[in-house]
């Protein structure tokens, strides 16, 4: 994968950091190009560096049936060269300027970075207008490319059993919705695309009025905005249509799948549908099923840490999650290995009585305004990561969210109330809308060692 793992995730970026955290968040200057291309700049002058970002709004969650995995496959294929630059040049360039440059597709979108000196701005722009309309796309290129993601998804995928777990729950829990393609794509699509495949997608998607560029770092706007002209303003825009997605029907019901996969330990994970802002009937609640979810698991002092690992022991691990800021509604996560001694239906009891207590007691106001604290001091510490904060304004721009929305999360998170946190567990941590997947393991091939368990977001999925 081009050296790269296929899931980011903001928790993991890699730190451009400076100075400590600042209290008052520098100001976002944005601009639109004739062609369509939206651009933002965030200065920040702690320190000379700077990170150049351009987020597609294509991702799985944009393919159907017969081309899934094709986001995936383009992603890679943007390493192979263009009509100017052969394969591998993009990055030998990037190197030799003291850089560093990746990518990642999600459900949702496809992003490519570079981390750079700040004196190297005109480097990244070059190199990323050459691709965005111009990449070569060869058919020999493709094949081998193609072989190396195959190949990628039997590891990841088919031989790694909590992801074939995560993958086999996903396409249960969703039965419309495009987030049950996995990022990867499924093998029968893997083995019919086409080099002309990926040139059609690239053609319709890989274009400027579909792209956002987001610099964050030691820069000047106004030199920012006269190189994008330069290098991104001659681009061609492409006439793009929204996609058509079927809207999930309503679950009238909960969903079981039990997975039989060669694994050490057996593992759970059990998924709740939930809104995400974009979506959501209420604005509040969002940030409240954020807040619940740092409740639960936000640290070793969390609820299911202290009352589960360490408590009752009833569990070897275990975790919450939720993302507000999906393109669609998605899931309110929980996963778990039990302790030796216990089994998988004792694990689920205890997670849902931990749901039911949630549903039934309101939080008490020191246990939430210290998780509070805890969690927006999370947000507010990322900034001190230049990358982490063009990441959030290319991820809320890239899933039809304003990028202002990054200014104001800590308030929004800062009035969630305890009711507000009780109210959102009563009305979607329900059984009607739980699907549960159940790792069932089988006896390992004498030569294969066992794998350790990845936990929560250990699969090959960016939601």
């Amino acid at each position: 994968m081009h050296r790269r793992a296929l899931a980011l995730s903001l928790l993991i970026v890699p730190l451009l950091t400076a100075a400590p955290a600042f209290a008052d968040a520098p100001k976002v200057f944005e601009r639109r190009l004739d062609n369509g291309l939206k651009i933002l700049v965030k200065p920040d002058h702690r320190a000379p560096i700077l990170t150049t970002q351009v987020w597609y709004k294509v991702g799985a969650s944009y393919e159907y049936g017969g081309i899934t995995g094709v986001s995936h496959i383009l992603e890679h294929m943007m390493f192979k060269g263009t009509q100017t630059r052969g394969p591998g040049e993009f990055s030998r360039i990037i190197a030799e300027n003291g850089g560093e440059e990746n990518a990642f597709t999600g459900s949702d979108y496809t992003a490519y970075y570079q981390n750079l000196a700040s004196d190297r701005l005109e480097v990244s722009f070059a190199l990323e207008a050459d691709r965005m309309r111009n990449l070569a796309l060869d058919p020999a290129q493709f094949a081998k490319e193609l072989e190396v993601v195959k190949e990628e998804r039997r590891m990841r995928t088919d031989d790694d059993p909590q992801s074939l777990t995560y993958e086999h729950f996903d396409a249960t829990a969703f039965l419309a919705s495009p987030y049950g393609n996995p990022v990867i794509g499924w093998p029968g699509d893997l083995e019919q695309l086409t080099a002309e495949d990926l040139r059609t997608w690239y053609r319709l998607w890989y274009a400027p009025n579909n792209a956002t560029l987001v610099v964050a770092g030691d820069v000047d706007p106004d030199q920012v905005f006269a190189l994008a002209e330069q290098y991104f303003g001659p681009l061609k825009a492409e006439t793009v249509a929204p996609p058509k997605t079927r809207a999930e029907p309503e679950q009238v019901g909960e969903r079981r799948i039990r997975v039989k996969a060669p694994a050490q330990e057996p593992y759970l994970l059990m998924g709740y549908k939930t809104p995400a802002i974009a979506d959501a009937a209420e604005a509040w609640e969002p940030f409240a099923l954020e807040v619940l979810a740092s409740v639960l698991d936000g640290g070793s002092s969390a609820r299911l840490t202290r009352e589960l690992v360490r408590g009752s022991q009833i569990a070897a691990s275990t975790g919450a999650s939720y993302s507000a800021t999906s393109r669609l509604p998605g899931l309110f996560l929980f996963d778990g290995v039990p302790a030796k001694g216990h089994d998988i239906p004792a694990l689920e009891q205890a997670l849902r009585a931990q749901i039911e207590r949630l549903a039934q007691e309101p939080v008490d106001p020191a246990e939430l305004e210290r998780i509070r604290t805890q969690l927006i001091a999370g947000k507010i510490f990322a900034k001190d990561s230049v990358f982490a904060q063009a990441m959030e304004l290319g991820q809320l721009e890239s899933v039809g969210l304003p990028w202002t929305l990054a200014d104001q999360y800590v308030d929004r998170l800062s009035a969630v109330t305890p009711e507000q946190v009780q109210a959102v567990a009563r009305k979607y941590l329900t059984p009607d809308r739980l699907t549960v997947a159940v790792l069932d393991p089988q006896p390992l091939a004498g030569n294969q060692p066992p794998r350790a368990p990845a936990g929560l977001g250990g699969h090959d999925n960016v939601r």
